[in-house]
């Protein structure tokens, strides 16, 4: 896959995401606190904070799992919400976990979401084909999923994501659990083909490397789900050693954590 320079996102007049002045509380507990953002349509967006920061509740409500308490969450213009069947094809999510079917092979799993959909039957397995081999994994379509290394798996996840052209991509935590080299080559790849197919993507995290290296703004997050500073990383953050250093020190001490 082709890395490409431009890291900038598609401007465009109405967000592809918008969090306005948003609460969620669970009984007495509160998860997300007056968070107010947006996605734009191309744009590479990452939630990131610690463990229990309500990140994870800010995707669910993204998804349309559920409602907030008050305030106003619209995806391309619509409530996901009540318009959860409206916004199917629109949204699609990688998760920590690759959840694919033991039972399936790599190009069987890919085709699910295909299937789900209802895709004509030849139209799937071409576009299951084609996605393996956007990421990298064309020679692996036949192998199931015990024969596959934890981030081919995890390709195969998102391939899956990938292969019914969502205009949105939601990951949540999808590099947390690959080992320092295999994140990083994934990561690589991913944002290379996101950016190719100008997808919207919002991706959780509490590694702040993933952020700076994937996204073209950060939204750092306390807890409850709060903001508590946003930045925009720059090539020469990703590529100077120092700038790289300066920016992540200045993210961890936002978190509170240490660099």
């Amino acid at each position: 896959m082709n890395m490409h320079a431009d890291f900038s996102p598609v401007e465009t007049q109405e967000p592809a995401i918008l969090i306005d002045q948003v609460n969620k509380q669970f009984g007495a507990v509160t998860a997300i606190e007056n968070l107010s953002f947006h996605v734009n349509r191309g744009e590479i967006v990452s939630f990131l904070g610690r463990t229990g920061a309500g990140k994870s509740t800010a995707l669910n409500l993204i998804m349309g799992n559920m409602s907030p308490t008050s305030g106003r969450v619209r995806v391309m213009g619509m409530d996901p919400n009540k318009d959860f069947r409206k916004l199917r094809r629109t949204i699609s999510v990688g998760f920590q976990t690759d959840r694919l079917l033991p039972w399936r092979t790599a190009i069987e799993n890919v085709e699910l979401g295909l299937q789900i959909l209802h895709y004509h039957k030849a139209e799937i397995r071409e576009k299951a084909r084609e996605w393996l081999a956007r990421v990298n994994l064309a020679d692996a379509a036949d192998l199931y999923p015990h024969e596959l290394s934890g981030g081919m798996r995890q390709r195969v996840s998102l391939a899956r994501a990938l292969a019914i052209d969502p205009e949105i991509l939601l990951l949540d935590e999808c590099f947390s659990q690959l080992d320092h080299v295999t994140s990083q080559t994934l990561r690589s790849d991913v944002s290379a083909v996101i950016r190719e197919y100008r997808k919207t993507c919002l991706f959780i995290t509490h590694r702040i490397d993933d952020a700076i290296e994937m996204a073209d703004r950060i939204l750092v997050l306390g807890a409850p789900a709060r903001l508590l500073l946003e930045v925009s990383p720059t090539p020469e953050d990703r590529t100077d050693h120092d700038k790289f250093q300066l920016l992540h020190d200045k993210i961890a001490d936002a978190l509170g954590v240490d660099s």
